[in-house]
């Protein structure tokens, strides 16, 4: 799938979650609310991947998984990354854009 549709696939999923915005950060299509990310699209490495926050508690359970690596620079704070190359689960995306969200609403909430 070009990583056009992706992208518009992904947005279509993230803004349709509640306040969610989108701004351009580090180059890469970055998905918020209240102002922290909750889903990145990027090419990393020549690899185009969607990153999601799982929590440090999970993150070993998806990274069993080799569509999975520990996203760079923050994979130590509980994201993963999830390769777009080959079939893509929409409705997996979904959940964990979904499930990504309520992880950083719910540590806003905390501070």
């Amino acid at each position: 799938m070009p990583p056009e549709t992706v992208l518009a696939r992904l947005r279509k999923i993230c803004l349709a979650l509640p306040a969610a915005t989108e701004k351009l950060t580090w180059g890469h299509p970055t998905f918020q609310t209240g102002g922290k990310t909750f889903a990145v699209y990027e090419q990393y490495k020549g690899e185009w991947s969607i990153v999601v926050k799982v929590g440090r508690e999970h993150q070993a359970l998806f990274l069993a998984d080799a569509r999975f690596y520990k996203t760079p620079y923050i994979g130590d704070k509980g994201w993963v990354s999830l390769r777009v190359a080959g079939k893509l689960d929409w409705r997996e995306i979904r959940e964990l854009a979904a499930a990504s969200h309520r992880l950083v609403n719910a540590a806003a909430k905390k501070r």
